[in-house]
């Protein structure tokens, strides 16, 4: 296995005024899954789930309170260390994941820059515009003279800039408007046939993980309620799982 999460806990922190006599609520419960390298696997939960705090854990952003990640079989600590960009994320806010003083070609390539892979990165960076469907006379643009829909494809190229092993989508298509949604999702479907990456697609939107995904792993309040691929959808149980979807007609339960 590619990724493995064994028992993963992350406490919230309590509030209010006597909030240092309270029991913290758990923002990850116990949560176990295993991914397979070439899988892209959708997981799907209401805002306040605990899903990008499991995305901030696999990335090493968030300590875990309990539980462990192994990644290829290796402690996730070690692994990220010794496999240097080998793991990528494409945030929801992509005006706050650029440097507003980053021409598009800068921002692609500040991943290999960072990891000097320098040899043929202006050839390489043209490329990446290209897998992205964006124009080569976008280079020299900045992120304020782009589209949303554009910058969050200069985004995914250099989230693709290091060849990762796995790439975690976070919110991807959150901010932007619905036809940009469906652009940029045709874009990570061809991006995942092209491509040999593991996939981690985090979203509330239970058609786009559809969509996209081989299987769907459902978050409930902290909890991993229900893993099944998308030919099991019909037989969920789980109340939360059968709300997200009464949302969907037959038809649209079958991507292709």
């Amino acid at each position: 296995m590619l990724i493995t999460a064994n028992q993963l806990r992350k406490h919230g922190e309590a509030k209010g005024f006597f909030s240092h006599q309270k029991e913290s609520k758990a923002r990850i419960s116990n949560v176990s899954f295993q991914i397979e390298k070439g899988q892209c696997i959708g997981l799907v939960g209401e805002s306040g789930s605990g899903k990008s705090t499991l995305a901030r854990i696999l990335l090493g952003l968030e300590k875990l309170d309990g539980g462990e990640v192994l990644l290829d079989g290796r402690p996730a600590h070690i692994w990220r260390k010794k496999n240097r960009g080998e793991m990528s994320v494409v945030f929801q806010d992509y005006l706050s994941s650029v440097h507003p003083s980053f021409t598009v070609k800068e921002i692609i390539a500040e991943p290999m820059r960072l990891l000097k892979h320098e040899k043929n990165m202006d050839q390489k960076v043209l490329s990446l515009l290209e897998q992205v469907r964006l124009p080569s006379s976008l280079l020299n643009h900045y992120a304020h003279q782009l589209s949303g829909g554009q910058l969050q494809r200069v985004c995914i190229a250099r989230a693709i800039s290091t060849n990762p092993a796995i790439l975690i989508l976070d919110e991807v298509l959150s901010s932007l408007d619905v036809s940009v949604q469906v652009q940029i999702l045709e874009l990570l479907e061809t991006l995942k046939q092209e491509l040999d990456m593991t996939i981690l697609m985090i979203t509330h939107d239970v058609e786009a993980a559809v969509y996209l995904c081989d299987r769907l792993l459902f978050l409930h309040e902290g909890l991993l309620v229900e893993e099944c691929t998308n030919d099991q959808l019909f037989e969920a149980t789980h109340p939360f799982t059968l709300k997200l979807l009464d949302s969907l007609l037959p038809f649209q339960l079958d991507k292709k």
